[in-house]
């Protein structure tokens, strides 16, 4: 029926104008008014105990039963029993059937309301016991801003037709006992035998176990092959043992600091941190694999990358369905109120380039984060209120309660499977301890703990129940307890006996012909080039509009220019450099795919991967029509997020290394709104981790006095991370070995992060092209000399790397310099320390090698080469560069061209003495220091 909250006495006439239409055709009504003129009629019946006389007020008081139910259906969750240790707070007005126009002297009346409930013709009493049961009981439902009335109609038709109560048979509840047995002994091991050291324990919300044990059972039996799960430390390692199903002994071992070898080339993380996959069976005998992310302390970080390997997966493993695999994300209530990164992720859930089918996210309410209050965590009356951001459910639950979590869960899970929406499961519980086991909670809120010292832990509360249902045994559950209990002193008698637990990198699934690899596989690029006559085909293809579609004129004119490219000049710029890497990946069975914001245009207009045609929304995309046998080509512009976009395509990455995955930043200042991701993830996963990754980071970087925000990608950031060969990072000048950098991603049988610096102002630089030749012969060039200069000539060296190249060679030319050699470090890390030295000792008459930067001296590349340097022939290597500063860029485009003329001009300089080098010094400084 129709929500009829807006129905009252004033409506009367409209009621009765339906109510007419009835008595004259029944079925020229809709279906829920038909069943309530029914119980209308039959109220105004002497059987009803309503005379006719009685007929109007009666009618009105059946509106506002349909009102009251309402009211339960909209706000019965603010009125629930789900808080296990706290009183709820006051909600006005309440449900009180008064606030809605009823009277106690109503209850015992027989109003016809019921069949909205499905229960019939019933008196008001039944049906207020019969709502509270329904939406103020253990479980309370927040989903009528929901806006799609089949969705709506369908939750409540779960929720009424068992009262929101579950009725489990004996065999399902004593699988929840064994669940929360295992829950909570597991953590009153740990807290006897490794007295002191942090666990994070789950305890006051032990009923997630048994909860993630259903929705495993629940999801395989609709279809589910596999769960990627994300959570942060707190209950990591109850999920990893009783879930998961990583070895007591395994856990145990960590703890007595047995994963330790001086063999490993690890670092290695904390045991509350570590990933884990694994299959399990269910009841049915059905299969599923569980991964469990790998996560930092930053809480929530690793949501964009659960998100992003269940995309991965649903293109590669499960053909693009996404019924056969869903994420599940366990947050804090603290965290998912307060972190940005959830909300950049949600709003990923319904586009295209996102979308995994719907995440259940579960909330471990421990109604405090670290230290503070909930009222103090959020202005939001529930921690779960950005559910309402994407329409999807949320249900409320009385950790105490795991019948009831179990309950919820299940149907969540069908939910999602319907609907492939997002949903929420706010479980409210407690922490019984401090943030970790030895802090003290009382410091804070000491009143709360002494009522949580008081209260008995889910599993004592379930036990007692079961007992007084006639279900269990009382000695039953304590054998339970001491059996389970023996067998984990068993686990840990085995690992006090373990040496190490240390295992050689071994890859497995998509990852199986892949190896970890070694500094030897830096010292050269391998071959990436191809064939003459596949290129110019590929070339020819990526350059020709389809004819019979009418383009933008500028459109036709870029791509008759990209066509004479392929068909006459066979000189290549850097857009048609960077299409044709992709292209070539794609004939040879590569998916590629590529986001970030405004990346099928181009952030600087280059790219046009997409187009779309002139008069119509119609889209054409050249890379995906090479032909019937390429690969996927995936392009989305995606929303104004890099946190969330770059943790995702991180997490695409991780679980395929057989994908091309790229992301670009607008300009390469924005990326550091994701610095979490590249610090925690991109830089550090594999010393973490032991989990490579084949991530390419675009980001567009040179000084062209566009400001502070809009020149630098901060090379010195990803240059202090470089160590242990983690990842590559490059500012290439050549479309040409752009495109071999590329290509070597696939090249080798291991993967690396891949970071490029790319052109702003050289993808239109007349000079910035690259001849056929260069992308049909030889490999990406770690370091490209000068050819423009006699090597007997040289008395100075320039090392140099991305844009500043250009200028300098353009003032080289123009002033016909000979004796300054302009070297290009086209990849920065891992350093090509050895070649930078070969061709420095080729100059025999030089003995002033020189860094020439745009960037501050503080930052760039130049911090880390000088640490590196030391120890080399370039100990004494000299920098030109703009003075150190706490800003990357100036605002004021004359002193930008001043600083730069003066990075040129003293870049050709030759060496002088002390003196010159003090006057030269407070010659530029007037231009130095404008501001």
């Amino acid at each position: 029926m129709d929500n009829l909250s807006y129905l009252n006495g004033a409506n009367a006439e409209y009621i009765d104008s339906i109510y007419q239409a009835y008595k004259e055709n029944p079925a020229a009504v809709e279906f829920g008014w038909q069943k309530f003129f029914e119980g209308f009629d039959f109220g105004r019946s002497s059987e009803a105990g309503v005379t006719s006389e009685a007929a109007p007020e009666h009618f009105l008081k059946e509106v506002n039963v349909l009102n009251l139910i309402n009211g339960y259906r909209q706000r019965g969750h603010l009125f629930t029993k789900t808080n296990p240790v706290r009183e709820r707070r006051h909600h006005l007005p309440t449900l009180d059937i008064e606030n809605f126009g009823l009277s106690k002297t109503d209850l015992d009346t027989v109003f016809n309301s019921g069949v909205e409930l499905g229960i019939g013709a019933a008196k008001l009493s039944a049906i207020v016991a019969f709502l509270e049961k329904t939406y103020c009981g253990s479980v309370g439902a927040e989903y009528k801003f929901v806006r799609t009335p089949e969705v709506l109609n369908w939750i409540e038709q779960k929720m009424e037709r068992v009262q929101n109560t579950p009725n489990f048979s004996i065999e399902e509840k004593r699988r929840i006992l064994k669940k929360l047995n295992e829950a909570v002994s597991f953590e009153n091991f740990l807290g006897t035998k490794f007295l002191g050291q942090k666990r994070f324990s789950l305890e006051g919300a032990e009923s997630l176990i048994p909860a993630l044990d259903s929705v495993i059972e629940k999801g395989a039996e609709l279809g589910i092959e596999e769960f990627v799960i994300g959570m942060a430390h707190r209950g990591r390692l109850n999920v990893l043992a009783n879930i998961m199903q990583k070895t007591y002994q395994d856990i145990f071992a960590e703890f007595e600091g047995k994963g330790y070898s001086a063999e490993s080339p690890f670092g290695g993380d904390v045991k509350y941190h570590l990933g884990y996959s694994t299959d399990v069976t269910t009841n049915d005998g059905k299969s599923v694999h569980l991964s469990l992310c790998p996560n930092p302390s930053h809480l929530e970080t690793v949501n964009g990358v659960v998100e992003g390997m269940t995309r991965s997966k649903i293109d590669f493993k499960y053909d693009g369905d996404n019924a056969r695999i869903a994420p599940i994300l366990i947050h804090g209530d603290a965290s998912v109120a307060g972190q940005g990164i959830v909300y950049e992720v949600i709003q990923m859930a319904g586009l295209d380039g996102y979308k995994t089918g719907g995440t259940i996210h579960l909330v471990i309410n421990n109604q405090i984060g670290f230290t503070t209050n909930y009222k103090d965590a959020r202005t939001s009356t529930y921690c779960t209120d950005i559910a309402k951001v994407t329409l999807s459910p949320v249900f409320h639950v009385n950790g105490d309660d795991p019948e009831a979590l179990v309950y919820a869960i299940n149907l969540a899970m069908e939910y999602r499977q319907k609907y492939k929406n997002d949903v929420f499961i706010d479980i409210l519980c407690y922490r019984r301890f401090g943030h970790n086991e030895s802090d003290e909670p009382k410091f804070t809120q000491p009143l709360l703990y002494k009522t949580i010292e008081k209260h008995a832990n889910p599993r004592d509360i379930y036990v007692q129940q079961l007992i007084s249902e006639g279900k269990l045994e009382a000695g039953m559950a304590k054998e339970m307890e001491v059996e389970f209990r023996g067998i984990l002193q068993q686990r840990l008698n085995e690992a006090k006996e373990i040496v190490s637990t240390y295992k050689a990198v071994k890859f497995a699934g998509a990852w199986s012909d892949m190896r970890i690899a070694s500094a030897d596989d830096f010292l050269v690029s391998p071959d990436t080039a191809v064939d003459k006559s596949v290129l110019l085909d590929i070339a020819k293809k990526i350059s020709t509009l389809p004819a019979g579609k009418k383009f933008f004129k500028k459109i036709e004119k870029l791509f008759g220019e990209r066509n004479k490219m392929a068909t006459s000049t066979h000189i290549f710029d850097w857009a048609m450099g960077e299409q044709m890497a992709y292209a070539t990946l794609l004939e040879e069975g590569k998916r590629v795919r590529l986001s970030g914001q405004d990346v099928e245009r181009g952030t600087f207009s280059h790219r046009h991967a997409v187009l779309t045609l002139e008069d119509s929304e119609e889209e054409y995309i050249p890379l995906a029509n090479l032909d019937e046998k390429q690969a996927s080509f995936d392009i989305y512009n995606s929303h104004l997020s890099e946190y969330g976009v770059l943790g995702f395509e991180y997490g695409y990455a991780m679980a395929n290394p057989n994908a091309l995955t790229i992301w670009e930043a607008q300009f390469g200042d924005f990326f550091n709104g994701a610095q979490i991701v590249v610090d925690q993830y991109i830089a550090s996963a594999e010393t973490k981790w032991q989990r490579e990754n084949g991530l390419v980071m675009l980001l567009p970087h040179g000084y062209e006095g566009q400001g502070p925000e809009h020149s630098s990608a901060r090379i010195e950031r990803f240059m202090e991370l470089c160590a242990d060969y983690n990842m590559q990072v490059t500012n290439c000048t050549t479309p040409a070995n752009f495109f071999h950098a590329i290509r070597r991603q696939f090249s080798r049988d291991f993967r690396k992060p891949l970071i490029v610096f790319t052109p702003k102002s050289l993808l239109r630089h007349p000079l910035c092209v690259s001849p056929l030749e260069d992308f049909t012969n030889g490999k990406f060039k770690e370091v490209i000399n000068d050819a423009n200069v006699k090597a007997d000539d040289v008395k100075r060296v320039l090392y140099c790397s991305g844009k500043i190249y250009y200028e300098l060679l353009e003032k080289q030319q123009k002033e016909g310099i000979k004796d300054v050699a302009i070297v290009r470090v086209e990849q920065l890390y891992p350093t090509p320390l050895a070649q930078m030295e070969e061709i420095f000792k080729g100059y025999k008459n030089a003995n002033d090698a020189v860094w020439v930067q745009e960037e501050p001296e503080n930052m760039g590349a130049w911090p880390y080469l000088l640490r590196k340097t030391r120890k080399t022939a370039f100990n004494d290597i000299e920098v030109i560069s703009r003075k150190e500063s706490s800003s990357t860029a100036t605002g004021y485009a004359k002193q930008h061209a001043d600083q730069q003329a003066y990075i040129l001009a003293k870049a050709f300089e030759l060496p002088v003495s002390s003196e010159d080098k003090k006057i030269a010094k407070k010659s530029v400084s007037k231009v130095y220091n404008v501001d």
